[in-house]
C-alpha cells in the first residue's frame, strides 16, 4: 500500500463544509488509471479529481466518482483550479484552457470581493427524450407524479456528462424527497446510467432564479450531489430551449443543498451563438484541510 496527498475544498461556497466537497489530488502524472479509481474510492467524496500534465492545454483533469471515471465536473473543476490559483501555481495568470474527456475548456479568473471566482465554459449542451414512466420515476424520488411539472418536458441534458432534467412544481416537494437510486436504471431507459436532477423556479433565498437536487447514478457509489455545477449549466441550457425559446442569453444564480445542510451557490451564464448555445459557470470556494489516503 501506498500513500497520497489530498486536498479537500468545498466548491460554489465561501464557507467550510457547505458547498460541495471535492478531493483535489496534484502532481497525478505518474498515477495509473486504477490507481486513480483506487484513491477516489478510498476519499469517499462524490469526486476526486487529478491534475495531470497535458500536451494540449495547460493541464488536464481527470475525475472519478467512487464507482467510476466521468468525463466532466463542474464542482471538482471549481476546486482543482481554485487550489492552483490560490496556492500560486498559476503564476498570476488570470486565464487558461484545460484539458478533458470532453475536450479543451477555458477557465477564467476573478478576484471579487478578496475572493477568487472561478469561471468555466462547459461542453456544447445536447438534450434526449425521456420516454419512460413518469409515475415511476416520481415514485423513485419519493414523490408522485402530481408532484412534477407536467407542462415542461422531462429531458436527458448534458454539457459534459448526462442527468436526467426533471421539472418541478412546488419548491416543498424536494424537502420530502427520498431518491431510490437503485430504481433508476430500469427507468432511465435510454440512458440508464445517468443521474437525476430535479429542479423548480421556487426558491429559499429570492435573489436566486432556481432551486435543484442531484441523485447520482447508482453506478458512481454515492447518492446525492450537494451542489452540481454540470447539471446547473444544462439546465440554463434548458431554459433557452424550452422555456423561452426567444431570448438570447440568461444569468442567474442555482441554489442547491438546502435540504442536506449544504447550501451552494453557482452561477449560470448561456448565449445563443448561431447553432449552438454557450454555457458557463462560475463559483467559489474554501481550502478544509489536507490528509493522506492509502491506495494500491
Amino acid at each position: 500500500m501506498k500513500n497520497i496527498k489530498v486536498f479537500h475544498y468545498d466548491a460554489f461556497s465561501k464557507i467550510k463544509n457547505k458547498g460541495n466537497p471535492a478531493g483535489v489530488v496534484l502532481n497525478a502524472n505518474n498515477l495509473s488509471e486504477n490507481e486513480m479509481q483506487n484513491i477516489a474510492h478510498n476519499v469517499g467524496f462524490n469526486e476526486t479529481v487529478f491534475v495531470i500534465d497535458s500536451e494540449k492545454a495547460d493541464l488536464r483533469l481527470r475525475y472519478f466518482t467512487p464507482g467510476h471515471e466521468i468525463n466532466l465536473c463542474g464542482h471538482a473543476t471549481m476546486g482543482a483550479l481554485y487550489c492552483l490559483k490560490s496556492r500560486g501555481f498559476l503564476d498570476g495568470r488570470d486565464s487558461i484552457k484545460i484539458e478533458t474527456n470532453v475536450g479543451i475548456l477555458p477557465i477564467d479568473f476573478e478576484d471579487k470581493e478578496d475572493q477568487i471566482i472561478v469561471r468555466m465554459k462547459q461542453d456544447n449542451p445536447k438534450f434526449v427524450s425521456f420516454n419512460g414512466d413518469i409515475k415511476k420515476l416520481a415514485a423513485s424520488m419519493g414523490l408522485t407524479e402530481e408532484d412534477i411539472d407536467l407542462s415542461e418536458p422531462t429531458v436527458y441534458g448534458s454539457t459534459g456528462i448526462w442527468t436526467l432534467l426533471v421539472p418541478i412544481k412546488d419548491l416543498r416537494s424536494f424537502s420530502i424527497m427520498k431518491p431510490n437510486n437503485e430504481q433508476f436504471p430500469d427507468i432511465l431507459i435510454e440512458n440508464r446510467k445517468s443521474s437525476v436532477h430535479p429542479f423548480c423556479f421556487d426558491t429559499y433565498d429570492d435573489t436566486t432564479f432556481m432551486h435543484a437536487r442531484h441523485f447520482s447514478s447508482p453506478y458512481s457509489g454515492t447518492k446525492e450531489d450537494a451542489v452540481t455545477g454540470t447539471a446547473s449549466g444544462v439546465v440554463g441550457a434548458y431554459y433557452l430551449s424550452y422555456i423561452n425559446k426567444d431570448m438570447e442569453s440568461i444569468a442567474f444564480v442555482v441554489e442547491q443543498g438546502q435540504e442536506i445542510d449544504k447550501d451552494g451557490r453557482v452561477s449560470v451564464e448561456v448565449y445563443r451563438n448561431t447553432e449552438i448555445l454557450e454555457v458557463f459557470i462560475s463559483g467559489a470556494a474554501v481550502f478544509v484541510k489536507e490528509f493522506e489516503v492509502e491506495y494500491a
